[in-house]
């Protein structure tokens, strides 16, 4: 069996477990973030534990795939974006936007159109990193000198402003790590939005052209 043979069956075998293990990551975090000052210590260490144990099952993912590759150093450049979820673990849950077409295949299902799916997982994209990024957010901002985002609701308000590119500025972070959050936001904003709209675009241009197609010559 040759490595991308095998690279493909490993992947085949983890992708469930491992999105399974983005839900247990993201809801651990959410809790330990949201839970602080009203759980107790016991039940802060128990997600703590939780989240590094999912961080662990990344890591272990990310290498025996690098190792099956067979493709060494040059299997950073190639899956530039599997690196940076394994430093960056709250965007793991994005693989969750690949439950669907794994379900599909195993059952043998139609996937959704090309446009479709953009939609639905740009959709999905946001709202998973609307609510990463809050979280991350609301945990380096509050209790900041000077902050204007106190509370969650703050938090998931000024993403939802960044991620549409509407930016009211009513709150801003005053942290730096907030700042760098923020700036990920404001770029992923742009990219899903940039991604809807062509895909839109596309499709319209397709629809109008198969409607040219279908008139009389002369019309």
């Amino acid at each position: 069996m040759d490595d991308d043979a095998r690279l493909a069956r490993w992947r085949r075998h983890t992708e469930i477990p491992l999105v399974v293990a983005s839900f247990v990551f993201l809801a651990s975090y959410a809790v330990r973030v949201l839970g602080d000052g009203h759980l107790s210590e016991s039940a802060l260490d128990l997600c703590l534990a939780l989240t590094f144990t999912a961080w662990a099952l990344f890591g272990v993912d990310y290498a025996v795939c690098w190792r099956l590759s067979g493709q060494r150093l040059s299997f950073v450049r190639t899956h530039l974006l599997d690196t940076v979820v394994v430093l960056l673990p709250l965007l793991r849950p994005l693989r969750i936007v690949k439950l669907y077409e794994t379900v599909q295949r195993r059952h043998g299902r139609p996937r959704l159109s090309l446009y479709a799916r953009v939609i639905v997982y740009a959709g999905m994209a946001a709202l998973l990193l609307g609510f990463t990024g809050a979280l991350a957010l609301y945990q380096q901002e509050r209790g900041a000198p000077g902050a204007t985002i106190r509370t969650f609701g703050d938090a998931v308000w000024f993403t939802c402003s960044t991620l549409s590119t509407v930016g009211y500025g009513d709150v801003t972070p005053v942290t730096e790590r907030g700042r760098v959050i923020a700036v990920g936001v404001m770029a992923v904003g742009l990219g899903l939005l940039g991604a809807v709209t062509g895909t839109f675009a596309s499709w319209l241009l397709q629809v109008f052209s198969r409607e040219d197609d279908k008139r009389p010559p002369g019309n």
